[in-house]
């Protein structure tokens, strides 16, 4: 065993605060000694980071104050425009090795210091890095000093002024595609095809899109075949598609091709059916799914056979855990927790594909979640993975159906249904809910009270409805504002926000807002945000379900949460534009006028 050094003013601090512990520093110390000869040797700090998976920022903050680097707040800067410009000229003024040194070594050049103008202030997330007098000489600033800045906040700034190369489309750039079909061709000519899905450009295109799709915070990507060798590559951000590219010149097959290529789990010959799939890939250090759907589309090109593929970005980072982020509002949030702290009963979310129901889920499994407990879950497909949770494998030896029928004989705990698709699926869950578990599942649905109807219509005794359900939410996603141009409503648009609901009172103590538009945002949002309607399952609920009859009646279903103190979707919304963060617009756009 290798004697600790303690003499090593780094390792004992790193100790003494725990941010490593024995073992660890022990090793790092071998793997130091084992270093000592080598011309480009690393200093603790940067072996216990890159060997042993310590925290950067931990690490190097507790070595930036032991060798007295100044620590830089980033969010104490004023890092606007000019500032960015004023980092870029000396970035500008590097070679391309230098510039590729920088990036490697998460380094910028910040400011000239207030007290001394001919001094550079630098920041780095390592102040220690062999490699930062190298490049500060070619600054050309008469002194510099070097500072300790978090990486997070560095790397953010980074990407900022040097927005990070998708490599597929600058190779797409010296590689145009461009081969079409014969005009009069009755059938794909599939030589034709490979000669020119063999072409690296259709793949640079489709691995450059996907990149590209995951920086910019796209949730879906659509690649739709069109008349006149066309295909247009869409991205849906914050909830509406707009156009990223446009493959002209090109067979919508061959584009097609390429894509079923990459694609695992479908048949690239197969043109007339729809088909499922999915791709993984690596960008930018992490780990990604993508989830692939493929139908045949009619155009008025008939002798073609196009089709319409759309991919779903499943990025792991986006998951949230914390039931607390999901923003909860009012009574809602209160409804939500008591449902989910009961020992048995079902947690319903509703609304339309898209408006979050997964995530909203996810996060309140996460609350529940515990080693005491068996956790299963039925999907399809299986989305994001859920730690502590027993996802199902849905394949062609065990279908949705009889998964939802063998679950019963897995000793469950919790369970998480994907969707109440039918009888039987929703028959298991209540008969789940029912016998000492708690389920979790989605509908879809307008709202909270017509998800009691959609059970009945199923066949689903009111009785069971009224015994099993501990709550129903009902779910949108709205745009949210632009923080950087949203702006107060104009004094004349009082008068329809009153005709809206809102009194003279909310409209005197709040301020609402409108949007505005810049280069930072998408026609003046930025980012979604949840409203919700929570029905809770109340005495006097239950006792409207049990004495429906022939019918559910929803209307005296909503009128008797409204008393319990439910808030409508668009009262949700109401709230949401009372905190100023969404538009009158958009609310109108996402809820409906309540009777």
């Amino acid at each position: 065993m290798a004697e600790l050094d303690i003499t090593d003013k780094i390792g004992y601090t790193l100790l003494k605060k725990g941010i490593i512990d024995y073992e660890t520093l022990e090793k790092s110390l071998r793997v130091k000694e084992a270093e000592a000869s080598k011309k480009e040797r690393r200093n603790l700090g940067q072996i216990l980071v890159s060997e042993f998976a310590a925290d950067h920022d931990a690490v190097f903050r507790e070595v930036a104050n032991l060798y007295a680097f100044r620590e830089i707040y980033l969010n104490d800067e004023n890092v606007d425009k000019v500032r960015i410009d004023f980092i870029r000229k000396f970035i500008d003024g590097l070679q391309d090795g230098n510039r590729d040194l920088l990036i490697q070594t998460k380094m910028l050049p910040l400011k000239f210091d207030e007290k001394q103008p001919d001094k550079l202030i630098i920041v780095c997330s390592d102040p220690t890095d062999r490699n930062i007098p190298v490049i500060a000489r070619h600054f050309n600033a008469k002194k510099y000093e070097v500072t300790y800045c978090r990486l997070k906040d560095l790397q953010s700034l980074l990407e900022q002024v040097i927005p990070p190369q998708n490599e597929f489309l600058k190779l797409l750039e010296d590689n145009q595609i461009s081969v079409e079909s014969p005009d009069d061709e009755a059938q794909v000519d599939e030589d034709a095809l490979n000669a020119e899905i063999n072409k690296s450009a259709l793949a640079n295109l489709f691995e450059g899109c996907l990149v590209e799709a995951v920086r910019q915070g796209v949730s879906d990507v659509h690649i739709v075949a069109a008349e006149g060798n066309r295909t247009n590559f869409m991205f849906r951000v914050d909830g509406n598609l707009k156009v990223w590219h446009c493959q002209e010149n090109t067979m919508p097959e061959a584009v097609m091709a390429v894509v079923k290529d990459r694609t695992k789990g479908v048949d690239r010959f197969e043109r007339e059916m729809s088909q499922d799939g999915f791709v993984q890939r690596v960008i930018d250090g992490h780990q990604l799914r993508f989830r692939v759907s493929i139908m045949p589309i009619v155009t008025t090109e008939f002798k073609h056979k196009f089709e319409s593929v759309v991919i779903r970005v499943l990025d792991d980072r986006k998951v949230i855990t914390d039931l607390n982020k999901l923003g909860l509002q009012g009574p809602a949030r209160g409804f939500f927790y008591k449902a989910i702290q009961k020992p048995q009963g079902i947690v319903i979310l509703t609304g339309p594909t898209g408006s979050g129901k997964s995530t909203t889920l996810i996060a309140a499994l996460y609350q529940v979640i515990d080693p005491t407990v068996n956790v299963l879950t039925i999907e399809e497909p299986v989305e994001y993975i859920i730690k502590g949770a027993r996802q199902l494998k849905i394949g062609p030896k065990m279908s949705f159906e009889q998964s939802i029928r063998g679950i019963l004989r897995h000793d469950p705990d919790i369970v998480l249904v994907g969707e109440m698709r039918d009888k039987v699926t929703a028959e298991t869950a209540i008969k789940l809910a029912n016998t000492g578990h708690l389920v979790f599942s989605t509908l879809h649905t307008n709202d909270a009270p017509s998800a009691v109807a959609r059970l009945y219509k199923m066949g689903i005794e009111p009785f069971l409805i009224a015994y099993a359900i501990n709550i129903i939410v009902a779910q949108r996603l709205i745009r949210t504002l632009c923080k950087v141009c949203r702006a107060p409503i104009d004094d004349s648009e009082k008068d329809e926000l009153l005709k809206f609901g809102f009194t003279e009172q909310e409209l005197a103590t709040h301020t609402i807002n409108k949007a505005v538009g810049c280069d930072k945002c998408n026609g003046g949002y930025k980012g979604r945000a949840a409203i919700h309607e929570a029905l809770y399952f109340t005495k006097a609920i239950k006792n409207i379900v049990l004495n429906a009859g022939e019918k559910v009646d929803e209307n005296s279903i909503r009128d008797q949460a409204a008393k319990d103190g439910m808030w409508t979707l668009r009262r949700s919304g109401m709230e949401r534009m009372l905190e100023g963060v969404t538009s009158l617009e958009e609310v109108v756009a996402s809820t409906v006028e309540e009777d």
